[in-house]
């Protein structure tokens, strides 16, 4: 079943939700279901196992969480001291923030239901999570590991389980949680009512709805299609730069752009907290986010944010997931993404529920071909546009300025106490060279530059045709043609095709955390279980290192160099 955003169907009234639920969503302001909603609450509630496709954003939340507390308030009601302590509904979520997003959401569905809904993560207090299940859940929103670690405990039994929902289980697998949800899977009662929900398909989601749904309802939501002569909801482009000017090339965009708030993605942790100085040093009010802070420091940091206090966002992948930040207007990619999942997941950030939302890539000339791979992958239009220059930028602060003298000449406020001002210097100074003056005063008093170094303006790479994992002779020497005959050797990295590792994962990996540009990798070999990777042999141990410190499609693999293998220089 596909369905388009733009079609129109039921109300909530018409969707069977009981009279509590319904008074709950017109309390919130909720008019209209959403596509996935109305596509998918009517077979939930028939008790039939649902397997759904959708962009964050569409109302994915409410699709499973409305019928998953009607059903279990049918059958018992919801907060029932009788009803004993185990839990009824189980809803695992790849991320912490995701889990207390979700968890809020059906506490305020479910409050006149009596709901007892309770979010368990990594990073709070377990001793709090085992005092509130020995009291008593009917709904437990989980990250996978958590959830582990309290079945393994014998404090979240599963037995009682009526329902199960997997949300954002694509990103759930690419952080490595794949082993983790099945071991939880195998362990629910086979009668339960199983849901999965995920913004891409791949082959390793439909694995998962072959072996644990029966007979699903599938449902996939189109993105909604711009009409004719409209922008789309989010309006992405990319500009390309060299790295060396990627810092200013990003605060010349945010100059130009001026975002309301705005989230930076970048690779890696380091590159988060030395992007966060950087920018705070050019005076922006930047934050950093990644998996190497506390709960307690995200806390602050979301806080700072939604109160305006902050308004960058500087991040990374993981630790960015699930958030949904009403003011955000502008996501930018400081590196390409390695797979075209990530840049949806990425700019799914914004444009949500029907806000506009400006997605921006920084992309190297080696990268511009993984940009038109996203572009294909996501059949979406990303426009290459040229670096703000100088004059662009003067103009943007120059209409800024005259933007904020506007507002203020139509607020009515006591302009008057300066008449005095004007009328003394207007015995002496013409009134137009007052203003040009006065003008001159305000735009300097925000701070711009008198002026600022261009930054070059560079080509993308030519195109080189695919290769595929094992055709590497020819790409091997024509590798070292253009380096200069280098000895190379060979690294073992333990992961392969199983783990669903591709040569983009490998190469930006190496290239995110090494000094290794991606021109300088040689062929990469991908078997089932382990991939083989050509580097410079005076960067072997630089890259081994560096690998055994980051995860690779969300695990730590063993890495070293080919022990079959010796320094080669050219044949």
């Amino acid at each position: 079943m596909v369905v388009n955003e733009i079609d129109e169907g039921p109300g909530f009234a018409d969707l069977a939700l009981g009279p509590e639920l319904l008074k709950a969503l017109t309390g919130l302001g909720y008019e209209e279901p959403t596509p996935i909603q109305r596509e998918a609450i009517p077979p939930l509630l028939e008790g039939r196992d649902l397997l759904g496709q959708a962009a964050t954003g569409t109302g994915k939340t409410a699709a499973f969480a409305l019928p998953m507390l009607q059903r279990l308030h049918g059958a018992h009601p919801l907060g029932a001291e009788d009803g004993g302590g185990e839990p009824a509904g189980l809803v695992l979520v790849p991320t912490r923030e995701l889990a207390v997003q979700v968890s809020e959401a059906m506490h305020r569905y479910g409050r006149d239901l009596g709901a007892r809904v309770l979010p368990i993560y990594g990073g709070q207090p377990i001793g709090r999570q085992l005092r509130a299940l020995e009291r008593g859940v009917d709904v437990v929103v989980a990250t996978p590991g958590r959830a582990l670690d309290h079945i393994g405990r014998g404090t979240l039994p599963l037995k009682g389980l009526r329902m199960i929902v997997l949300d954002e289980a694509d990103e759930m697998l690419d952080m490595g949680f794949a082993d983790d949800i099945e071991a939880i899977l195998q362990d629910t009662p086979e009668d339960r009512q199983t849901v999965l929900f995920s913004a891409t398909m791949p082959p390793r989601i439909d694995g998962i709805a072959r072996r644990h749904l029966r007979q699903p309802v599938r449902i996939r939501i189109e993105r909604e299609a711009p009409a004719a002569g409209e922008a789309p909801l989010i309006r992405q482009s990319a500009y390309i730069v060299s790295r060396a000017y990627k810092p200013a090339a990003l605060g010349r965009v945010l100059d130009v752009e001026a975002p309301t708030a705005a989230i930076v993605f970048c690779r890696t942790r380091e590159e988060v907290d030395q992007l966060t100085e950087t920018m705070n040093g050019r005076g922006y009010r930047a934050e950093a986010l990644h998996g190497g802070m506390g709960q307690e420091q995200r806390d602050r940091v979301m806080s700072r944010l939604r109160s305006g206090t902050a308004d960058l966002l500087v991040a990374t992948d993981v630790a960015a997931r699930g958030l949904d930040i009403e003011q955000l207007t502008h996501v930018i990619n400081y590196d390409v993404p390695s797979a075209p999942e990530s840049y949806v997941h990425r700019i799914g950030r914004v444009g949500r529920a029907g806000r506009e939302g400006v997605a921006i890539t920084l992309a190297e000339p080696r990268e511009h071909r993984m940009l038109k791979t996203i572009e294909r992958v996501t059949r979406s239009r990303i426009t290459v546009e040229k670096v703000p220059t100088v004059a662009d930028l003067r103009a943007r602060r120059l209409e800024l300025t005259r933007a904020a003298l506007q507002e203020s000449l139509m607020e009515d406020g006591d302009l008057d106490r300066f008449r005095v001002v004007v009328e003394t210097l207007a015995d002496e100074f013409d009134l137009v060279a007052i203003a040009l003056a006065a003008v001159k005063l305000a735009h300097e008093s925000t701070g711009a530059a008198a002026d600022e170094e261009e930054i070059p303006e560079v080509a993308p790479r030519a195109q080189r045709p695919e290769r595929g994992p094992r055709d590497d002779r020819h790409g091997r020497d024509d590798r070292r043609g253009r380096r200069g005959g280098g000895a190379m050797s060979r690294v073992f990295v333990g992961a392969g095709r199983s783990a669903g590792v591709r040569p983009q994962d490998i190469v930006g990996a190496i290239t995110g955390e090494t000094r290794v540009s991606g021109r300088e990798i040689g062929a990469i070999e991908i078997a089932d279980r382990f991939t083989l990777v050509e580097i410079p042999d005076g960067a072997v141990d630089e890259v081994v290192s560096a690998l055994r410190r980051t995860t690779i499609k969300g695990k730590k693999p063993i890495v070293r160099r080919d022990r079959d293998d010796a320094p080669r220089g050219r044949r």
